[in-house]
């Protein structure tokens, strides 16, 4: 699965549009590197998201396409 879409389908970003401007932005990273929008994700990848003062660290711990609101926290890992 894309990136953004990930993001998305997480809900770690509200809008595929905003993850997308995030990544281009250089936000993003993914393992350690900055990553664009359209990296596949995989399980054990760990992904860093720097929203203005703070950083969030998750390792994806599954990816499914669609998910409900509840079960959207199940996909990864807060690792901090």
């Amino acid at each position: 699965m894309r990136l953004d879409k990930y993001l998305k389908v997480s809900r770690l970003i509200k809008r595929r549009t905003v993850a997308n401007e995030a990544c281009d932005a250089g936000r993003v990273t993914v393992n350690g590197k900055v990553a664009r929008a359209s990296l596949d994700v995989k399980v054990g990848d760990e992904i860093e998201i720097s929203f203005g003062l703070r950083n969030v660290k998750i390792q994806v711990t599954s990816v499914r396409e669609t998910v409900k609101k509840e079960e959207s926290a199940d996909l990864y890992k807060i690792i901090n």
